[in-house]
């Protein structure tokens, strides 16, 4: 007992919680830009300091010159009188302009700059979730702590390297968090970096201390007292070292008579290690989702692609897409996964994000229990709602979607403008209410989501996928692409194979757009995709002599 309480009461390093972060591209290039200003400023601080300095320097030399002068022959000298009125004049009015100078504070304008852009910085809460954000995408992706630290990611267009001291403050964050998992990973990578004689703010001591618990806390006791005597090497009078010290001694002698005494017992009497590795997971296809999203998903057999198509798609005759049909491709038969190519402009995307930028918000998700949005941890992104009558092009959007599905708009949700930053993401989960919500979208009274339409508005460099764990489906995202699939079966009962999931984008940014269309309005509206295919075959087969132009996906 009483090398518990040791250890109780000084075996912790200590550290302090913070809450969740969501990111944002479009709104962290702001900073970007803000960052550029306050550069700006402090530069031109550092040329008025410099000119005070130049002004000073000038001062000193003339007067150095004078007074070596003087005291040669200090009698003579002020024995002239205009040397004797100007050292008057000097010592009673130059010092004190000199003094003036000095004492002129010349960064007012700096520090108001400062004070002002201030207030749009990011706080501690940012700075924690860019942190879990970075450990989300080392396991998502199997990223080991060098590559990360090297920067030598897929897709990068600026490198960039993690310091010593970057890999320290990662590990503390993943301590506070109690992921000892990640602390002895990120405590590593800082103790080689710095054993390979990086300059650095932080020392060994301090990350072996972290290291050391780490370790100890998932069990593994011989290399937790390892550790513990090379930070005693360092600092031989570090309190909370020596005491660990003595406490892991005492465990590994109980341990060594326990298992003499009753060699029988010796598993269970052993100190049980802890598994290595994050906390107990909520998500049941962790694993399956994160292959998906490393492009490992189940591969599609031979016969099951040759049943997918590309082709051209009319709306069921719709007259705006007679002469000038819509590229369809088939992603994924079950569920049916269609994309549509080319179906949004470069233009429309722009004006689209421009409209939602100033209203980019914590993303949602309906609360089961209450029904209502609420915000949570598996869902990293901000969004904004846009409705049709607030800009010609966002009605222009609604109608295609319309008329190319076939489904009313009228009864569907606002476009959701979403933006994803690094380590974005939302992670599995059902667009539809299931039996146990009743009451998901009590509120519209619209029913429930019969379909789901996703405009991809960027390209992203590395990661970023909408992935469909239930069945194996990877979709990667393609700027000016829109893919549209059902949530509820014909017969209204939910889809649950659409359980999908928007994988952290690793490297790059990520705008998408999404329509929730409801099944209010739809009962004689929901029409099968191949309408326009079957036409086309009948087609080439009633006129084989004309010439169809192919359309194939690159």
């Amino acid at each position: 007992m009483i090398w518990y309480i040791l250890i109780v009461g000084i075996l912790l390093p200590q550290s302090s919680a913070h809450p969740g972060f969501f990111t944002s591209i479009g709104q962290m290039t702001d900073l970007i830009h803000t960052e550029k200003d306050l550069v700006t400023s402090l530069k031109d601080y550092i040329k008025a300091e410099e000119d005070k300095l130049e002004q000073i320097k000038k001062w000193a030399e003339k007067l150095d010159r004078l007074t070596s002068t003087a005291t040669k022959d200090p009698e003579g000298f002020v024995g002239h009188p205009v040397n004797a009125f100007k050292l008057m004049k000097r010592l009673n009015t130059e010092w004190s302009e000199l003094e003036n100078l000095v004492l002129k504070d010349m960064s007012d304008g700096f520090i108001s700059n400062l004070t002002i852009q201030r207030q749009y910085f990011p706080n501690d809460e940012d700075q924690v979730g860019a942190a879990k954000a970075l450990l989300r995408l080392q396991d998502t992706y199997n990223l080991d702590t060098d590559t990360i630290s090297k920067g030598n990611l897929p897709g990068v267009k600026h490198k960039s390297f993690l310091t010593a001291e970057d890999c320290f403050e990662l590990g503390k964050v993943a301590y506070t968090e109690a992921d000892y998992y990640h602390t002895e990973l990120w405590m590593e990578q800082a103790l080689r970096q710095l054993d390979e004689g990086e300059v650095s703010t932080i020392d060994k001591v301090s990350v072996l201390d972290y290291l050391s618990y780490a370790v100890y806390q998932q069990g593994d006791l011989d290399k937790a007292l390892l550790l513990t005597k090379k930070l005693l090497e360092l600092d031989p009078e570090h309190q909370r070292a020596n005491g660990n010290l003595k406490y892991f001694e005492y465990i590994m002698a109980k341990e060594k008579d326990v298992n003499k005494s009753a060699s029988d017992d010796q598993s269970d009497q052993k100190t049980t290690p802890r598994k290595k590795g994050v906390a107990v997971d909520y998500l049941p296809e962790r694993q399956k989702y994160e292959m998906l999203c490393r492009g490992e998903g189940i591969k599609m057999t031979p016969r099951r692609q040759k049943k997918l198509f590309c082709r051209y798609h009319d709306g069921n005759r719709n007259p705006k897409f007679i002469l000038a049909p819509a590229k369809q491709e088939d992603e994924w038969d079950k569920p049916r996964i269609i994309r549509f190519h080319d179906i949004i402009s470069d233009a429309e995307i722009e004006i689209v994000k421009d409209l939602a930028k100033p209203r980019l918000s914590r993303a949602t998700v309906h609360d089961p229990e209450t029904g209502k949005l609420t915000t949570a941890q598996y869902r990293v992104s901000k969004s904004a709602w846009l409705s049709g009558y607030e800009n010609p092009v966002v009605s222009r959007i609604n109608m295609r979607i319309q008329d190319l599905t076939g489904l009313d708009v009228s009864t569907a949700e606002e476009l959701q403008v979403a933006n994803y930053g690094v380590g974005g993401q939302y992670e599995p989960h059902f667009d539809f209410a299931r039996k146990d919500e009743p009451d998901a979208f009590k509120e519209l009274g619209t029913g429930n989501r019969i379909a789901t339409w996703l405009f991809y508005m960027s390209d992203v460099s590395a990661g970023g996928a909408t992935v469909f764990p239930e069945v194996g489906a990877s979709v990667w995202p393609k700027k000016g692409t829109a893919v549209f699939w059902y949530n509820l079966f014909a017969s209204g009962e939910g889809d649950y194979s659409t359980r999908h999931a928007a994988c952290p984008v690793l490297v790059g940014n990520k705008w998408v757009s999404n329509k929730w269309l409801h099944e209010r309005g739809q009962e004689f509206r929901r029409l099968p995709f191949l309408s326009c295919c079957c036409t086309l075959m009948c087609l080439i087969h009633t006129f084989p002599s004309l010439n169809f132009q192919e359309f194939t996906i690159d």
